[in-house]
């Protein structure tokens, strides 16, 4: 397997213009992730560059451009705040601790990619994905109401923005809630036409810090919250800080970080994968999308995943092999190294309004508004994982929304599978037999038992299975054909088992027909095959048929000669 991902200078016009126009719309979205997770502006650039170079490097996308985003910074918002809440007297500890983190989950990531897991990752019910999706939207936008007031963001998450919101309102600073609302005007009015020059949130960013630095400098009201200096030069190493007490915390938030990550990455491939008609390297990316976070993690960045939007602008203007994501990351390095100083004056109400746009966008609305017309379950679903996300932890929601739905599933293909086990003692049209298997099983005048399954054979089938089987003792021969099923899972196996020993018991005839492959290997694997004769074992229906006409009328004969 290369290495690397996959680079070639074919592109070169297209790639370069790709990642600056990335890196463009980049800048006041690294800025406001870093702000919002708590870590800093300058966590959140950091972030930006060295999980978009490291992705972009040993990823398995072309075209992929990885960075902070909206579901990485609800987790990373929330381990942050978590780990300050332990150790209030020492926030440089727990903001280490917080990019430990990181980088476990980024070595979670490298341990999934190896393990082959990409393709796994995404195989989630819809409804599930977009409950998710919409929680960690809510979860922004309820988060970036108090930077959006002017005010600072109460400690313990959602339910304490709702328990605050009162105060939160009656003591807004109008100036910085004007300035906040001037750029969600602008993000939603922009012209659609003008996007592929210009990002929105670039314009809404420099519009809203200009406003701020030359028409409110005078104002004397309150003075408005901007990011604050950021110091050019290279990122200070994290060294890994574990708490005595604390470690099964920090693995758990890596785990959840790294499996939303995964998560986020592999829905943004597809995208790309539609746009570009290409097919992304799932488990490739997931060892370049952990190496990156590994990394961040040690220089002090925010975690990130693969981003749609930037993604989307990267291909649209060009971009088709890493190089755009290489040469978005070299860009952003220019701006921190040298033009830091000129994003002080960023009003924080400004990055707060660009933070809740994303979390408008993240909310699925065309799903929410069809999901009731489709399935009340799945909308149940649905609701309840945007709660759950919400309320009480993202991985709870999905692991409850997945199991639910699992289960829904397969109470309906149960239900489906249960009508292909039919138990049949005359030619009543319930299966296609030929007709000299109509006439053999005709001619045994309803002693021989036909048990025929087909389909796949999963646990839920037993029942149906145990429910045939109970009138096995009024035939002199059951036939077990399974010709037909591909996949037998254990639980049915372990359901033909007791039909074939119940009818052993009842001092019956039992022939197996049509078992081949993993379906014969599962059956010998469980002893079954020594409950019967080896030459009970046939291939094809009807000479399992002939045979079995022949045992009843051999029993019919020794009772007559016994009367």
């Amino acid at each position: 397997m290369q290495i690397t991902n996959q680079i070639h200078f074919r592109n070169l016009r297209g790639d370069i213009l790709g990642g600056l126009t990335a890196a463009v719309v980049a800048l006041p979205m690294a800025l406001a992730f870093g702000i919002a997770s708590g870590a800093g502006a300058e966590a959140g650039l950091w972030g930006a560059i060295l999980v978009g170079f490291f992705a972009a490097l040993f990823g398995g996308t072309p075209s992929l451009i990885s960075e902070p985003t909206g579901p990485m910074t609800v987790i990373v918002t929330a381990v942050i705040t978590e780990l300050m809440a332990l150790y209030p007297e020492d926030p440089q500890k727990a903001l280490a601790m917080g990019f430990t983190v990181t980088m476990l989950a980024g070595l979670f990531q490298i341990s999934f990619g190896l393990l082959r897991l990409g393709r796994y990752i995404t195989m989630l019910p819809y409804n599930v994905i977009s409950g998710f999706m919409t929680g960690i939207g809510v979860i922004l936008i309820f988060i970036q109401i108090a930077p959006f007031l002017g005010q600072e963001t109460p400690k313990g998450g959602v339910l304490a923005v709702i328990r605050e919101l009162p105060d939160l309102i009656a003591n807004i600073n109008f100036v910085e809630t004007g300035l906040g609302i001037l750029t969600l005007a602008i993000l939603f009015l922009y012209p659609n036409k003008l996007k592929k020059f210009v990002p929105p949130q670039l314009v809404a960013l420099v519009i809203g810090t200009l406003i701020s630095l030359i028409f409110l400098r005078g104002i004397e009201i309150r003075t408005i919250a901007t990011i604050g200096e950021i110091t050019p030069g290279l990122p200070n190493l994290q060294v890994p800080t574990f708490g005595s007490g604390d470690l099964r915390l920090m693995f758990v938030n890596a785990i959840v970080l790294a499996m939303v990550g995964s998560i986020d990455c592999m829905l943004t491939c597809l995208v790309s994968d539609s746009l570009t008609r290409t097919e992304h390297k799932s488990n490739k990316e997931l060892i370049g999308q952990g190496i990156a976070n590994l990394i961040t993690g040690l220089c002090g960045g925010i975690a990130g995943s693969g981003a749609t939007t930037a993604t989307v602008v990267n291909i649209q203007a060009g971009g088709r092999t890493a190089l755009s994501g290489i040469s978005r990351a070299l860009v952003l390095l220019i701006v921190v190294l040298w033009a830091a100083p000129l994003t002080s004056g960023i009003p924080l109400a400004v990055l707060a309004a660009i933070v809740l746009k994303v979390g408008i966008d993240i909310i699925d609305w065309g799903f929410l508004k069809r999901v009731h017309k489709i399935s009340l379950k799945a909308a149940g679903i649905l609701y309840s994982v945007v709660l759950l996300t919400v309320f009480v932890d993202l991985m709870v929601a999905v692991a409850v929304g997945v199991f639910v739905a699992n289960i829904l599933t397969i109470a309906r293909l149960d239900e489906v599978q249960s009508k292909s086990v039919k138990a049949i003692t005359d030619d009543d049209d319930q299966i296609v037999l030929s007709s000299q298997e109509k006439e053999l099983l005709d001619s045994a005048n309803g002693r021989v038992l036909l048990f025929h399954l087909s389909g796949p054979m999963i646990f839920g089938v037993a029942k149906a299975i145990a429910r045939e089987h109970g009138a096995i003792k009024n035939y002199d021969v059951l036939i077990v054909d399974l010709g037909e099923v591909p996949v037998l899972g254990v639980t049915s196996s372990l359901a033909i088992e007791n039909a074939i020993q119940e009818a052993i018991d009842e001092n019956r005839e039992v022939i197996v027909v049509g078992a081949t492959g993993k379906v014969k290997r599962r059956l010998e694997k469980l002893g079954i095959k020594g409950l019967i004769p080896e030459h009970h074992w046939m291939d094809e229906r009807l000479h399992a048929l002939k045979e079995g006409l022949t045992m009843v009328r051999g029993r019919q004969n020794g009772s007559e000669a016994f009367g």
